[in-house]
């Protein structure tokens, strides 16, 4: 899009550009092809644009992939995008601030969906911590920044710019500096350069499994008096000398010296969960049972699940006040299904323990939550088969949830609370997100809750 074709809409919509908004439009084809270029745009993506604006990166994706979401704050400019688009299939446009957004129904619009945005300097920092932390949707992005911020999310541990905001997008996302973008092709021209930057999801495998609430807990600690040394923001245990020996960095050393890897490190080292480090124990005793689920005898865990025996779990679907249920992603160290999406809490039955103080034990050991058995609704009861896992399974609800949610990291990589609605197409659009007992399950919910109506 053109200076003369951005003033001459500017002119017929009578806007003034803001400079509290920070729109400042782009005005040169080469550099608008480029940054979508990189977005690589496939025609099964859908890509969800921030602070479109007029449309200088919007006209390059539109027709190049499934579905365009537009996340537009000035409602003057969302509403000309919208009758730009009108007839166009695919297109959304969503009137919001893209840094309260809730984009949780991206989820079903998996396996590939995009970030692109030309962000606005006042919030673009506030806009990324909603959309891209963890668990986030995306599996690429493309984002258009002061070059000043693109600076400090690259920074490297030990240089001037590494701080608290350069961790917390690094430890999930690779990025990569692309190209600066100078003040001539803004109109208005602001005052300091843009630069493109890439960033793609790290693999969950790159890091062992650390919990992420307690690393930025500790991160913000460290960070908050960046010239005092790290063990006196830290909690006093475990003793500073053992941490720093485990870390290998010296007894002085402070938050912005700390590699991504030491960080994580870190974080293993506070978690006080006694799941923390190992997640299955092989030789724990399961029952294993018949077709009729009655006790034949006991084995261990890694007996049952060579030979397939046939053996007892409990699921739990937990709701919260909203109605939304909670998801757990299951950890990449699981020995079955890793990183697949599954029930709030979930697990086997010990010998000789019935359902029902299974899953009060599950919801307490997986989620942190305490409930009394009369709290728990018993849904169904699944036949063991491959799709369970060769479990018979009692399903268990519990609704109106307000407890706070902590997990361990080694068991769980995340929590995510969703919409019914969110859960359906998700499932329906990639079902191999999910472990088939949920699959399960979670049609048991939804055909009893038809059948209620």
């Amino acid at each position: 899009m053109t200076l003369s074709r951005i003033r001459e809409l500017l002119e017929q919509l009578n806007i003034s550009p803001s400079k509290a908004l920070g729109q400042n439009f782009l005005v040169d084809e080469n550099t608008a092809r480029s940054i979508v270029d990189a977005l690589e745009p496939q025609p099964n993506d859908c890509i969800v644009e921030v602070g479109p604006g007029l449309g200088s990166l919007t006209e390059h994706v539109v027709g190049r992939c499934r579905r365009v979401i537009l996340v537009e704050f000035d409602a003057r400019l969302a509403e000309y995008q919208r009758e730009r688009w009108k007839d166009e299939p695919g297109v959304d446009v969503h009137q919001v601030d893209a840094a309260k957004w809730d984009p949780r129904f991206l989820f079903a619009e998996r396996p590939s969906v995009k970030l692109l945005g030309n962000l606005p300097y006042s919030a673009g920092g506030a806009i990324m911590s909603n959309l891209m932390r963890h668990p986030h949707p995306f599996c690429r992005a493309v984002i258009m920044l002061q070059k000043e911020l693109v600076e400090r999310i690259l920074a490297q541990p030990g240089k001037g710019d590494w701080g608290l905001f350069s961790l917390r997008i690094q430890i999930d996302w690779s990025c990569k500096f692309l190209r600066i973008v100078p003040p001539g092709v803004f109109y208005p021209r602001p005052t300091i350069d843009s630069a493109v930057m890439l960033l793609t999801p790290r693999e969950e495998e790159e890091f062992p499994p650390f919990d992420r609430r307690l690393l930025d807990e500790l991160a913000r600690r460290g960070f908050a008096c960046r010239r005092k040394q790290l063990h006196k923001q830290l909690p006093p245990s475990p003793p500073w000398a053992q941490v720093a020996e485990r870390l290998n960095i010296p007894s002085t050393a402070r938050a912005e010296e700390l590699q991504l890897t030491q960080w994580v490190e870190l974080t293993r080292t506070y978690d006080p969960n006694p799941l923390s480090e190992l997640p299955q124990d092989g030789n724990e005793a399961f029952d294993v049972v018949d077709e009729s689920d009655h006790v034949l005898r006991q084995a261990s865990r890694d007996e049952v699940h060579a030979q397939g025996l046939m053996h007892r779990a409990v699921h739990i679907l937990v709701f919260n006040r909203k109605g939304d249920c909670l998801l757990q992603k299951r950890s990449m160290l699981k020995d079955r299904l890793p990183g697949a999406w599954d029930s709030s809490a979930a697990g086997h039955l010990n010998a000789g323990e019935d359902y029902l103080p299974a899953a009060v034990r599950e919801l307490e050991e997986e989620l942190g939550l305490r409930a009394e058995p009369s709290q728990l609704e018993l849904l169904a009861k699944l036949s063991a088969s491959p799709d369970t896992g060769m479990e018979h399974v009692e399903l268990y609800a519990l609704h109106g949830c307000e407890g706070k949610v902590h997990f361990p990291a080694a068991e769980i990589s995340a929590v995510l609370p969703l919409p019914a609605a969110v859960i359906d197409s998700w499932l329906e659009r990639c079902p191999e997100d999910f472990a088939p007992s949920f699959r399960l399950c979670w049609q048991v919910v939804r055909s009893s809750e038809v059948d209620h109506h």
